[in-house]
């Protein structure tokens, strides 16, 4: 959505009056000598010898055991594509920001140069002493899948890249409830992904995790095939695993008697006449961002039972920051070091029960709606550490 000169200068305005919109905030006072003496010399040198000897008191003594780094290299923005480290660090600033503002967890925005993967993981684990966990942001497919699998092989804090694993929960937890508004079996759904990018490849992941098999991949070039040169290793192995014998080629070709069609790709690559031939009570989640896949509207005349977009504009907003807030705050709270399927599909009902009467028009809360940071939280609780 295009912004007037009004609504840009007012945006220019809130974010240069404090240059940018974080702040570090002291947690103690220092007004005498006696408390320079235990915030600064000569306190902190006896706090660094115990933490010489036990480098795990770090996490209880200093900020890394309540701080997130957001760690973007501007190579894969939603709707904006590769704008480079710069112009990514507003990005991360602003989910920082909403991470304190929502959830009262301490973030801070990261920018790293485009640099090969190796150095990029290499990067992170030098600095990672700092912080309690790691979150990814708009890092471009295949490298995310690269470095996120690196990461939580060489470090002991939790990584989650949002738009992975944020975006299948919420996916996830959207579906949950669509399926009982058109009073379909969850697990029996036939659902096509459009666009298998980091969101979609978590996204099918997380799906056939939890048992939906019946999972049709398709991406720039057409449908994903398990010795399909055109696809990279991490979507050809999700073809393989997924194992489903498609005879299409095109979206065209596999649409007939889908119950689902979930877009993570571009605008206007569904059109009308493919809802139509989808099977009875069609879902539609059109999320591609700033521009659907297919107008909701247009959906709806066609005969979509249950559309979801990845705008504000519309009902059943799909959105990460229903998630990531509220699971660093749980991670954080119950020193889980790993995000994984079970965790991820934890979240998304928890997220899913909020609403306890789907309809069309709810099948996931509001954005600010009260109770989901906590809601999001509490259900890590049987995972902790």
């Amino acid at each position: 959505m295009a912004l007037n000169n009004t609504e840009l200068d007012e945006i220019l305005a809130i974010h240069s009056k404090n240059v940018g919109v974080l702040d570090v905030k002291a947690d103690m006072d220092v007004e005498s000598r006696q408390d320079l003496g235990k915030a600064y010399t000569p306190g902190v040198a006896a706090l660094s010898k115990i933490i010489e000897k036990n480098p795990g008191l770090k996490d209880k003594y200093t900020i890394s055991g309540k701080l997130v780094a957001v760690v973007t290299d501007g190579s894969a923005v939603l709707g904006l594509g590769n704008i480079g480290t710069a112009a990514g660090l507003p990005i991360v600033e602003g989910k920082s920001l909403l991470y304190k503002d929502l959830a009262n967890v301490n973030a801070i925005p990261v920018a790293i140069d485009q640099v090969p993967v190796d150095e990029f993981v290499q990067t992170v684990k030098n600095f990672s002493n700092t912080f309690a966990g790691i979150h990814l942001e708009d890092i471009a497919a295949p490298r995310c899948f690269e470095i996120e699998e690196k990461l939580k092989q060489t470090l002991d804090i939790p990584v989650y890249h949002d738009d992975q694993e944020g975006t299948a929960i919420v996916v996830l937890a959207g579906l949950i409830n669509a399926a009982k508004v058109v009073g379909k079996n969850l697990k029996d759904l036939r659902i096509v992904i459009n666009g298998i990018g980091a969101a979609g490849v978590a996204t099918a992941r997380l799906l056939f995790s939890i048992g939906i098999k019946k999972l049709t991949l398709v991406d720039i070039h057409g449908v994903v095939k398990a010795d399909d040169s055109d696809y990279n290793k991490y979507q050809r192995k999700l073809a393989k695993d997924i194992n489903l014998n498609i005879s299409g080629q095109t979206l065209d070709d596999v649409i007939d008697q889908q119950d689902v069609f979930i877009g993570l790709s571009d605008a206007d690559v569904l059109s009308a006449d493919q809802v139509k031939r989808m099977s009875s009570k069609p879902i539609v989640f059109a999320l591609a961002n700033p521009l659907p896949e297919i107008n909701p509207e247009i959906a709806q005349v066609a005969g979509a039972q249950v559309i979801a977009t990845g705008s504000a504009q519309y009902p059943n907003q799909v959105n990460n920051v229903l998630v990531f807030p509220g699971l660093y705050k749980g991670l954080l709270t119950y020193g889980i070091k790993q995000v994984d399927y079970k965790i991820e599909e934890a979240v998304a009902k928890a997220l899913a029960s909020m609403v306890e009467n789907p309809t069309s028009d709810k099948i996931v809360p509001g954005v600010f709606e009260a109770g989901v940071v906590a809601t999001v939280a509490n259900a890590l609780k049987t995972f902790a550490g």
